[in-house]
């Protein structure tokens, strides 16, 4: 029998959650969050490394990529010590980068999103490592960044290059998003919709009200074109624009703005412009569903600008060994099968699914972004031990 590991003890992850929560870490501040992650890592024998990268016209960013082992399979947690920021402060019952801990639950910024599923990574890979020790076929990785919530521009995907670059292929990843609906676990995220922002802007000519004939007014087209876009003339306030498929639910469609400028009751305006967004599933691309706007615009006609961006294509890990395992780890620790969903926004798993299989997999998503955000520490301590039964499962011990 293999004597147990005594190396260094795994980090408590409530302490960590709190640690982290200490760090005010706005989007694209550090402020120590970095630091503090891989002063709990480097003692359990993780190579902690920092990754700064910057573009132009983008703040600079702070990433951490910790990695303990050589060999294969290599499994990679990603996740973010970055967030949004918390408001009137004055509006917290606890302030924002406390870290209280109180009617037991931790209170701050990042408590939810996404801190607590960092520290409770680290603590079951500290905890795996504390049985298995540091031989155990393969390697852990943590990849965290600092610009997830913001451009995400130089973090997670960058990150990703560099690595593929000097050749460290990754085998799987779970991405620590807060994924759960009512219990830690009850959901794993196996993919994701894209997502299509538009702006368009409709011309005209600009004249008096009284003499409309003397004038084009653009806004009736704008009303024709956001309609069109809408099955059944609904206006756009979120209609399904296709039937959805095996694993994603329809696509859907928000208008968010509509602006004119015009405070004149008297003067038609020159030009009016909309904004609107497309969650889409993988029966459309950003591809096709600007050529299927575009033919719409048309067929109402006039001048127009169109402005198409893609914040991320849809993709989906099929259901298979890795959900599968993950799955197997919910239900060993809770005793639930978790329902795989697609629903949500977009995350870091939109760059890691062209380096490897990814799900998501953390917390109850209830408080994310919200004055007051908590995690109950139960549900942490839960966290935590999923995490380490899949870490158990990746890294089989040989007979």
């Amino acid at each position: 029998m293999v004597p147990p590991y005594l190396g260094p003890a795994a980090p408590d992850p409530i302490a960590l959650t709190q640690a982290l929560i200490r760090c005010p870490s706005v989007t694209p501040a550090d402020a120590g969050a970095l630091a503090v992650l891989a002063a709990a890592l480097a003692p359990l024998g993780f190579h902690c490394e920092r990754m700064r990268f910057e573009a132009p016209g983008t703040a600079p960013i702070d990433n951490l990529y910790a990695r303990i082992g050589g060999g294969r399979p290599h499994l990679c947690f990603a996740g973010h010590t970055d967030v949004v920021p918390p408001g009137d402060e004055t509006r917290w019952r606890f302030p924002p980068f406390e870290g209280r801990v109180a009617e037991g639950r931790i209170w701050g910024r990042g408590a939810c999103d996404m801190k607590s599923a960092v520290a409770a990574f680290a603590a079951a890979a500290g905890r795996f490592i504390a049985a298995r020790g540091p031989e155990f076929g393969g390697s852990i990785s943590l990849l965290i960044t600092g610009d997830e919530e913001a451009e995400a521009v130089n973090g997670t995907v960058k990150v990703l290059q560099t690595l593929a670059a000097r050749g460290e292929a990754i085998d799987a990843c779970i991405v620590g998003e807060p994924s759960s609906s009512e219990a830690v676990g009850d959901t794993i995220k196996i993919g994701r919709r894209g997502s299509l922002t538009g702006r368009l802007t409709v011309r005209g000519a600009q004249g008096h009200v009284a003499y409309p004939h003397k004038a084009d007014n653009p806004l009736p087209r704008l009303v024709r074109m956001l309609a069109a876009l809408s099955p059944g003339g609904s206006g756009g306030s979120g209609p399904e624009i296709d039937a959805g498929s095996a694993h994603f639910d329809p696509s859907t469609l928000a208008i968010t703005t509509i602006d004119v400028g015009n405070p004149a009751a008297n003067v038609i305006p020159a030009e009016g412009r909309a904004t609107f967004n497309i969650r889409f599933n993988d029966t459309r691309t950003a591809d096709s569903l600007g050529t299927w706007i575009r033919e719409r615009f048309d067929a109402v006609g006039g001048d127009y600008a169109l402005e198409l961006r893609s914040g991320a294509d849809s993709f989906l890990t099929a259901p298979g060994e890795l959900t599968g395992r993950v799955a197997g780890a919910v239900e060993r620790v809770t005793g639930r099968r978790p329902a795989f969903s697609t629903s949500g926004g977009t995350s870091d798993a939109r760059f890691v699914k062209d380096y490897a299989p990814v799900v998501e997999l953390g917390l109850v998503n209830a408080t994310i972004h919200k004055t007051d955000e908590n995690v109950p520490v139960e549900e942490i301590e839960t966290l935590a031990r999923i995490y380490q039964a899949v870490l158990e499962d990746s890294f089989p011990e040989k007979g």
